[in-house]
């Protein structure tokens, strides 16, 4: 056997002859702290226990949908998850250290004092962490939710207390810091509206249009695919623009929180083939060339 390697193994077994005489002449003490490890891990258990119930009770078994009060418990749940694993595990640190032998009391004051001074070099991230408890306790911002935040537009896919993440339409993710949420646009809080706008040529008798467009929303009503995504019936406010190159009417409708693109989108497509149907002209740009003879010649 090499001398390093019978260095290594004499080292080792000193350490395992120091551990068990550690462990040999504080056995109470030893068992306490195992005590203190499976107590911490069973709350630890408990508790997110705890939470996973309130997020089943909130689950209203659809798994294509998630309603507000779902969406709810789960932005609490995993802030309640987060702050629970912190705190067990804290004390639980605390209170083996005092078993071990070792004084409290200068590393509390240590650690105010270190976190006085962190306080005051991290403003920022305190800062982050209070706007993100007054967002979660306002209920500003949930899971699944379609906002414009600090510049950003997206579904919330996790809210923390310090940071806010969203996921644009092409999969781009956004972590936000919550200090910098000043505004939310929140376009699926509670309902959302389908809005489209159509443009006919100036020829075009704008009454004719619109009872288009009524038999248009009057065969979405009835659809029992896009019946249950609305709230309340069609608007028809008539003509709200005179562009350049065509008339424009508008239609609307109350929806769903998640479904206001859905029913645009089905709403857009009925109007085209509604439109072809009869006969009216939906403008698009295109310029007209007029040759002069004389001015040539």
């Amino acid at each position: 056997m090499r001398p390093d390697a019978r260095y290594s193994v004499r080292s080792g077994g000193r350490m395992v002859d120091t551990i068990r005489a550690w462990a040999g002449a504080h056995t109470p003490n030893a068992l306490r702290i195992l005590l203190i490890l499976v107590l911490a891990w069973l709350v630890s258990r408990v508790l997110r226990s705890i939470i996973k119930r309130i997020e089943r009770i909130s689950d209203d078994g659809d798994p294509r949908s998630s309603s507000e009060l779902e969406k709810r418990a789960q932005t609490i749940g995993r802030i309640l998850r987060q702050a629970s694993s912190v705190l067990v595990w804290s004390v639980t640190a605390m209170l083996v250290l005092g078993e071990i032998g070792l004084d409290l009391k200068p590393i509390l004051a240590g650690a105010g004092i270190l976190g006085l001074a962190a306080g005051f070099g991290a403003q920022t991230l305190v800062k982050d962490v209070i706007t993100g408890f007054f967002i979660l306790l306002e209920n500003q911002i949930r899971v699944g939710d379609a906002v414009t935040a600090a510049g950003c537009t997206g579904v919330v896919e996790t809210v923390n207390l310090r940071t806010t993440v969203l996921r644009d339409v092409d999969g781009t993710m956004h972590i936000i810091p919550n200090s910098a949420i000043t505004v939310v646009t929140n376009a699926t809080r509670d309902w959302s509206r389908a809005v489209l706008d159509v443009g006919v040529a100036y020829k075009e008798d704008t009454d004719r249009c619109e009872m288009v467009l009524r038999e248009v929303g009057a065969s979405m009503e009835k659809d029992t695919a896009f019946s249950k995504k609305l709230i309340g019936a069609f608007e028809y406010p008539g003509v709200v623009k005179l562009d350049n190159s065509a008339v424009v009417l508008r239609i609307l409708v109350k929806t769903q929180a998640h479904d206001g693109p859905t029913v645009v989108r089905e709403l857009r497509r009925r109007v085209k083939k509604a439109f072809e149907k009869a006969g009216i002209e939906i403008p698009f740009p295109h310029v007209k060339v007029v040759h002069d003879r004389q001015g040539a010649a």
